[in-house]
């Protein structure tokens, strides 16, 4: 592949499991050229949703071979289904509200993420990559993650290098931080060419869990209920006990390693839980700095978490720090992620680097992603 600049589009649904965004970028796989259009598609319906979540829960019963032999491998084939399908909506959509000279060349397909145990060596995004290239008629670059783990990587984080990409691009003084608080949370820090990076611990996904089995929600509004409510500090204290804080970098997480967090909340009021959860995830992102060569000057916030008011004051406070969200800078906190698998796509095809040694633990840089052809080719 040339090394001109070429539009592409970057797909990702995360552990959310309500749809897929996607996002088109024009790069030459090292610089951001500039931003294209982009766009959410939702899983049609929750008999598509229910199947996802249940391929999801079906994971946990793979071990169990006498009981659940069957139910993995079904469960897993009809969730891949659903994903490509939905994913090749999002395409269809998105190309629809292309300018002429728009139109994608290459397609990042993260694909959905059903498990994710590094420690065990086992990672599962399912949707059919060589399907959606034969169905769209482009190329499509998916499996971002095999390669990584092949060479001893724990295949997450990957979008770091994108956030290099984009530093570069805003020109920003390092050393500068940015924190994705997804499901789980993750910091890449960046100063001019180093590069670090590591999941830091529990992120959205306790106090949506919580949100849902007290109230019914699927998360905490802009941390209204935990700014009404006041944090367990000896809970949050007890929590941090985890052994996986005082494990070095580099470090990946599943979304539901901390889930017994949960019953520490128990019996709280639906308020000071969420406080409680909030205040464990921003005493986890603190926990990180041990890691960091020096503090970041800036840190920019991305992920659903960074709409929380009581996360990010709680992260002002514990980080002692400038923290802002990401389109402080000017950029699209909503699609951050979908534009780098379209940055990732085109270093995959350019044979570049995708992930480093400082940002997976891999044993040398790793070009990941297999590239699929409309031809089969």
């Amino acid at each position: 592949m040339d090394t001109q600049a070429i539009w592409a589009m970057g797909l990702m649904s995360g552990t959310s499991m309500d749809g897929v965004d996607a996002a088109c970028l024009l790069t030459d796989g090292e610089t951001v050229e500039a931003f294209g259009p982009a766009g959410f598609t939702a899983y049609n319906g929750r008999e598509l949703k229910s199947l996802l979540y249940g391929a999801h829960a079906a994971q946990g019963c793979a071990t169990d071979v006498l009981r659940d032999a069957r139910r993995w491998p079904l469960a897993v084939r009809a969730a891949a289904a659903t994903a490509t399908e939905t994913h090749a909506r999002a395409v269809e959509a998105l190309r629809a509200e292309c300018a002429a000279g728009q139109a994608p060349a290459l397609i990042g397909f993260h694909g959905q993420t059903l498990t994710h145990r590094p420690a065990e060596g086992f990672t599962l995004q399912v949707g059919a990559g060589a399907r959606l290239a034969a169905r769209l008629g482009v190329a499509v670059v998916s499996d971002f993650r095999s390669a990584d783990m092949a060479a001893g990587g724990q295949g997450a984080p990957l979008v770091p290098v994108y956030h290099r990409a984009l530093a570069r691009r805003l020109g920003l003084e390092g050393p500068v931080a940015f924190l994705n608080i997804g499901g789980v949370a993750n910091v890449t820090w960046i100063d001019g060419d180093r590069l670090i990076a590591f999941d830091t611990g529990p992120g959205n996904a306790l106090v949506n869990d919580w949100m849902a089995a007290a109230a019914g929600a699927h998360f905490d509004e802009g941390g209204g209920a935990a700014l009404r409510g006041r944090a367990d500090g000896e809970t949050v204290a007890a929590l941090m006990r985890d052994a996986f804080f005082d494990a070095a970098p580099p470090k990946s997480l599943d979304r539901d390693r901390f889930k017994a967090a949960l019953g520490a909340v128990a019996g709280m009021t639906l308020e000071d839980g969420a406080a409680t959860l909030t205040a464990y995830t921003v005493e986890a992102v603190g926990a990180a700095l041990r890691w960091l060569p020096e503090p970041p000057r800036r840190w920019l916030a991305c992920g659903g978490g960074r709409r929380n008011l009581a996360m990010l004051a709680g992260l002002r406070r514990r980080l002692n720090a400038e923290v802002e969200t990401v389109e402080a800078a000017g950029l699209d906190g909503d699609m951050l992620e979908a534009q780098a698998f379209a940055y990732l796509a085109v270093r995959a095809a350019r044979g570049l680097p995708t992930t480093y040694p400082a940002t997976t633990g891999c044993a040398r840089p790793v070009g990941g992603g297999r590239l699929h052809r409309p031809d089969g080719a």
